[in-house]
């Protein structure tokens, strides 16, 4: 039985998922067929958010920490951050290459939002769900968010089909983020968050004691050399679907759709396997078919093979998003979880704005192959990270 609070954040999700996958999935795509962007500016699509990610997040930390009520921040953020998409939807009359630019300017202003929305939201519902219940709830929350987000993405698919250089199209999708973001702020408000008390010493900006935490320490690292790995292919994928395989909007949503139903399916799995196992000797796996996915993706352009490796990916997509927050949170000291989280937030910013771009470089420099085989090595080696902090913290238990 899902508690009062549960059932919000699923309905949260749900019309989170829906402004998502009307917008951010296709951001790309209109920034290199509309606005004609470079490789280079679609390298900074992925790249700007971390960036200003890591200059807000010590002024989101602050105003979190002082916040009597965490929801109304996480709820007005969101809205900032859905109501730049009503300005992207008209960037595409602004004329020669300035429109371009323009973009990358205003997905960097919907980041100072994001940054709160998204640090906030950690914090938040990391203290409204209970630890024994995470696994179950996540598992939930994450599979029916996945449908939705399925149920959308196919339906833009269909529809928009044979619309993929169609500016108004993209009109359309971008306006009715801005009022689906209404809706999110709706349920956000109607969570039932314990009003905290104020303190009259006030808490500091960061807390350097939790990098005393051996086990937080040892996680955050090998988690920072995943998301390199991760993150690094991000604009490559976006790129090679669209520049080397012509993937349409109608194949883009297709690859989007097999990674989703994927998704769907292996969430519950995931959450046995994590129950059954544990959440890092679970990870390990997941890590290691994470990194197959750059190498197996450049092996063909043909749009089924794609399709096909879209839903392998997200076999393993799923148990990254289930169990990864999960292990943050699980090696996070509970005095200190928001500092926890504030420091692997800003740490992963800079990752998140170095490796996009450095995969875009390795692409100019080499090759595509290259940029994609680098990609896997780094995943892989991650994987071994978590293995042997694995089997580390198995023989310690053992003694």
């Amino acid at each position: 039985m899902k508690t009062y609070n549960e059932k919000m954040s699923i309905y949260h999700g749900m019309a989170s998922a829906v402004a998502q996958n009307t917008s951010n999935s296709y951001v790309p795509i209109f920034a290199m067929t509309i606005l004609g962007a470079t490789n280079y500016q679609v390298g900074l699509i992925s790249s700007l958010p971390p960036l200003v990610t890591l200059i807000m997040t010590l002024p989101a930390a602050i105003l979190l920490n002082r916040a009597i009520e965490q929801k109304k921040l996480v709820a007005f953020s969101v809205v900032a951050a859905r109501f730049i998409f009503l300005l992207i939807a008209f960037v595409s009359y602004v004329p020669g290459s300035f429109g371009s630019w323009l973009l990358l300017g205003l997905i960097a202003a919907m980041s100072v939002p994001n940054t709160m929305a998204n640090m906030g939201w950690q914090s938040f519902i990391g203290n409204l769900i209970e630890e024994n219940r995470r696994a179950q709830f996540f598992s939930d929350r994450n599979r029916l968010l996945t449908i939705v987000g399925l149920i959308v993405t196919l339906t833009i698919g269909v529809v928009m089909k044979d619309m993929t250089t169609n500016k108004f199209a993209y009109q359309i999708l971008f306006m009715f983020t801005f009022f689906v973001g209404l809706v999110e702020l709706y349920f956000l408000m109607k969570h039932d968050e314990p009003v905290r008390e104020m303190q009259q010493q006030k808490k500091r900006a960061m807390d350097w004691s939790i990098f005393k935490y051996k086990q937080y320490v040892l996680f955050l690292v090998v988690a920072l050399v995943f998301n390199f790995g991760w993150q690094m292919a991000w604009g490559l994928f976006n790129i090679y679907n669209v520049r080397y395989a012509e993937a349409t909007i109608f194949w883009i949503s297709m690859f989007n759709v097999a990674n989703m139903l994927a998704q769907i399916f292996s969430f519950n799995l995931w959450k046995n396997w994590s129950q059954k196992y544990g959440n890092m000797g679970v990870f390990v796996w997941v890590a290691f078919g994470m990194s197959t996915a750059p190498l197996l993706m450049v092996l063909s352009t043909n749009l089924y093979y794609l399709t096909a490796m879209s839903m392998l990916s997200g076999f393993f997509v799923s148990g990254t998003v289930l169990i990864l927050f999960n292990l943050l949170l699980e090696n996070s000291p509970q005095e200190v979880r928001t500092y926890c989280i504030t420091s692997y937030n800003v740490l992963l910013a800079i990752i998140a704005f170095i490796s996009p771009q450095i995969g875009i470089w390795l692409l100019e420099t080499y090759s595509m192959d290259i940029a994609m085989y680098l990609s896997t090595a780094m995943r892989f080696l991650a994987a071994v990270g978590f293995f042997v902090l694995y089997y580390v913290r198995k023989k310690r238990t053992q003694v």
